[in-house]
Protein backbone atom coordinates (compact mmCIF):
# COMPACT_ATOMS: atom_id res chain seq x y z
CA UNK A 1 0.00 0.00 0.00
CA UNK A 2 1.06 3.42 -0.63
CA UNK A 3 2.35 5.64 1.98
CA UNK A 4 0.58 8.50 3.08
CA UNK A 5 2.17 11.08 5.02
CA UNK A 6 -0.10 11.18 8.23
CA UNK A 7 1.55 13.91 10.72
CA UNK A 8 -0.28 17.20 11.06
CA UNK A 9 3.16 19.11 11.40
CA UNK A 10 3.65 21.70 8.74
CA UNK A 11 7.27 22.13 9.81
CA UNK A 12 9.44 19.14 9.54
CA UNK A 13 13.24 18.36 9.67
CA UNK A 14 14.06 14.97 8.31
CA UNK A 15 17.72 13.74 9.31
CA UNK A 16 18.75 10.68 7.04
CA UNK A 17 21.65 8.51 7.07
CA UNK A 18 23.40 8.18 3.86
CA UNK A 19 22.70 7.34 0.78
CA UNK A 20 19.67 5.73 2.32
CA UNK A 21 16.52 7.35 0.25
CA UNK A 22 15.51 10.86 1.82
CA UNK A 23 15.30 12.48 -1.35
CA UNK A 24 12.73 9.97 -2.19
CA UNK A 25 10.75 10.88 0.63
CA UNK A 26 10.52 14.41 -0.53
CA UNK A 27 9.93 13.60 -3.74
CA UNK A 28 7.28 10.96 -2.89
CA UNK A 29 5.44 13.72 -0.88
CA UNK A 30 5.81 16.08 -3.91
CA UNK A 31 4.11 13.96 -5.95
CA UNK A 32 1.63 13.29 -3.48
CA UNK A 33 1.05 16.95 -3.09
CA UNK A 34 0.69 17.82 -6.97
CA UNK A 35 -1.83 14.16 -7.61
CA UNK A 36 -3.97 16.05 -4.64
CA UNK A 37 -3.67 19.94 -6.81
CA UNK A 38 -0.89 21.37 -5.09
CA UNK A 39 1.93 23.04 -6.12
CA UNK A 40 5.44 22.00 -4.79
CA UNK A 41 9.04 24.18 -4.73
CA UNK A 42 11.77 21.95 -4.57
CA UNK A 43 15.62 23.63 -3.17
CA UNK A 44 18.58 21.67 -3.45
CA UNK A 45 22.59 21.62 -4.63
CA UNK A 46 21.76 19.60 -7.55
CA UNK A 47 18.74 18.62 -9.41
CA UNK A 48 16.85 15.14 -8.34
CA UNK A 49 18.32 12.20 -10.00
CA UNK A 50 17.05 12.07 -13.60
CA UNK A 51 16.35 8.40 -13.57
CA UNK A 52 14.63 8.55 -10.39
CA UNK A 53 12.44 11.57 -10.52
CA UNK A 54 10.68 10.61 -14.12
CA UNK A 55 9.86 7.12 -12.09
CA UNK A 56 8.21 9.02 -9.04
CA UNK A 57 6.43 11.44 -11.09
CA UNK A 58 5.15 8.44 -14.08
CA UNK A 59 1.61 8.79 -12.28
CA UNK A 60 1.29 12.25 -13.03
CA UNK A 61 0.14 14.31 -16.59
CA UNK A 62 2.83 16.48 -17.72
CA UNK A 63 0.42 19.42 -17.01
CA UNK A 64 0.22 18.69 -13.84
CA UNK A 65 4.40 17.68 -13.47
CA UNK A 66 4.78 21.55 -14.24
CA UNK A 67 3.40 22.35 -10.64
CA UNK A 68 7.02 21.27 -9.83
CA UNK A 69 9.32 24.27 -9.23
CA UNK A 70 12.85 23.08 -8.82
CA UNK A 71 15.45 25.48 -7.41
CA UNK A 72 19.45 25.39 -6.81
CA UNK A 73 20.81 26.85 -4.24
CA UNK A 74 23.30 27.65 -6.28
CA UNK A 75 26.84 28.19 -3.42
CA UNK A 76 24.11 30.59 -1.73
CA UNK A 77 21.73 29.58 1.00
CA UNK A 78 20.52 32.97 1.46
CA UNK A 79 19.25 33.62 -2.12
CA UNK A 80 17.35 31.11 -2.83
CA UNK A 81 15.58 31.26 0.90
CA UNK A 82 14.84 35.23 -0.71
CA UNK A 83 13.69 33.29 -4.08
CA UNK A 84 11.30 30.61 -2.21
CA UNK A 85 9.74 33.14 -0.27
CA UNK A 86 9.09 35.23 -2.90
CA UNK A 87 7.86 32.10 -4.98
CA UNK A 88 5.77 31.09 -2.34
CA UNK A 89 3.99 34.29 -1.90
CA UNK A 90 3.65 35.06 -5.75
CA UNK A 91 3.00 31.27 -7.19
CA UNK A 92 -0.64 30.38 -6.50
CA UNK A 93 -1.74 27.09 -4.32
CA UNK A 94 1.98 26.56 -2.95
CA UNK A 95 1.79 23.53 -0.33
CA UNK A 96 4.74 22.13 -0.40
CA UNK A 97 8.63 23.62 0.18
CA UNK A 98 11.35 20.56 0.19
CA UNK A 99 15.33 21.60 1.38
CA UNK A 100 17.05 18.91 0.25
CA UNK A 101 20.97 18.40 1.16
CA UNK A 102 20.76 22.48 2.05
CA UNK A 103 23.43 22.57 4.54
CA UNK A 104 27.25 20.44 5.28
CA UNK A 105 26.88 16.50 5.25
CA UNK A 106 28.56 16.54 8.91
CA UNK A 107 29.22 18.51 11.74
CA UNK A 108 27.44 21.23 13.38
CA UNK A 109 24.94 23.48 11.39
CA UNK A 110 26.51 26.94 11.01
CA UNK A 111 24.06 29.69 13.02
CA UNK A 112 23.45 31.68 10.13
CA UNK A 113 22.59 28.55 8.01
CA UNK A 114 19.80 28.18 11.24
CA UNK A 115 18.83 31.55 11.16
CA UNK A 116 17.84 31.40 7.13
CA UNK A 117 15.99 28.32 7.44
CA UNK A 118 14.08 29.57 10.48
CA UNK A 119 12.91 32.94 8.52
CA UNK A 120 11.96 30.64 5.52
CA UNK A 121 10.12 29.09 8.10
CA UNK A 122 8.53 32.86 9.77
CA UNK A 123 8.11 34.02 6.37
CA UNK A 124 5.89 31.86 4.10
CA UNK A 125 2.35 30.37 5.57
CA UNK A 126 1.72 28.19 8.10
CA UNK A 127 -0.34 26.13 5.51
CA UNK A 128 2.76 25.29 3.34
CA UNK A 129 4.52 22.14 4.96
CA UNK A 130 8.23 22.81 4.99
CA UNK A 131 10.32 20.09 5.20
CA UNK A 132 14.31 20.27 5.52
CA UNK A 133 16.01 17.06 4.60
CA UNK A 134 20.14 16.92 5.86
CA UNK A 135 22.01 14.40 6.62
CA UNK A 136 21.66 12.97 10.00
CA UNK A 137 24.29 12.05 12.83
CA UNK A 138 25.02 9.39 15.12
CA UNK A 139 25.22 8.81 18.98
CA UNK A 140 29.07 8.17 19.89
CA UNK A 141 27.89 7.88 23.82
CA UNK A 142 25.83 5.35 22.90
CA UNK A 143 23.68 7.04 25.36
CA UNK A 144 20.21 7.29 23.10
CA UNK A 145 18.47 4.61 21.53
CA UNK A 146 18.20 4.51 17.62
CA UNK A 147 20.61 4.48 14.34
CA UNK A 148 20.31 8.20 13.39
CA UNK A 149 19.78 11.38 15.11
CA UNK A 150 18.93 15.33 13.70
CA UNK A 151 21.63 17.71 13.89
CA UNK A 152 20.52 20.83 15.67
CA UNK A 153 17.68 19.19 17.33
CA UNK A 154 16.56 21.04 20.31
CA UNK A 155 17.05 24.33 17.87
CA UNK A 156 14.64 22.32 15.62
CA UNK A 157 12.28 21.44 18.07
CA UNK A 158 11.95 25.21 19.77
CA UNK A 159 11.48 26.71 16.64
CA UNK A 160 8.02 24.21 15.91
CA UNK A 161 9.48 21.40 14.01
CA UNK A 162 8.40 18.06 13.96
CA UNK A 163 11.80 15.85 13.92
CA UNK A 164 11.86 13.10 11.74
CA UNK A 165 14.41 10.52 11.25
CA UNK A 166 15.38 7.58 7.73
CA UNK A 167 17.28 4.93 8.48
CA UNK A 168 17.74 1.62 7.25
CA UNK A 169 16.40 -1.07 9.33
CA UNK A 170 18.22 -4.17 10.44
CA UNK A 171 18.21 -6.42 7.48
CA UNK A 172 18.67 -3.47 5.42
CA UNK A 173 15.87 -4.03 2.94
CA UNK A 174 13.59 -1.57 4.25
CA UNK A 175 13.72 1.60 6.12
CA UNK A 176 11.86 2.86 9.36
CA UNK A 177 10.81 6.15 9.19
CA UNK A 178 10.44 7.98 12.07
CA UNK A 179 8.11 10.88 13.06
CA UNK A 180 8.24 11.89 16.34
CA UNK A 181 7.06 9.08 18.67
CA UNK A 182 5.83 7.03 15.86
CA UNK A 183 7.59 4.62 13.36
CA UNK A 184 6.55 2.91 9.79
CA UNK A 185 8.56 0.27 7.71
CA UNK A 186 8.61 1.24 4.42
CA UNK A 187 9.80 -0.44 1.30
CA UNK A 188 11.12 2.13 -1.48
CA UNK A 189 9.15 0.99 -4.82
CA UNK A 190 9.75 2.71 -8.37
CA UNK A 191 6.93 5.41 -7.97
CA UNK A 192 7.96 6.13 -3.84
CA UNK A 193 7.50 4.67 -1.14
CA UNK A 194 5.23 1.87 0.51
CA UNK A 195 4.16 0.51 4.02
CA UNK A 196 5.60 -3.18 4.89
CA UNK A 197 2.75 -5.34 5.39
Amino acid sequence: MRWQVDSESNRIHMAVEGSVGGTTVGLHMAADTISNGGRVLWVGLSMPNPERFPQLFSRLSLVDSSRFHALLIAGSLEKAIQSIISAASSLPSVELIVLDDWCENSGKIPKKQLQLVTKLAESVSEKIRLVLISKGSIDASGERSGSIFARAENYFTQAGFEIWTFSRSANNHTRILSMGERSVGLRIVDDGLEHMS
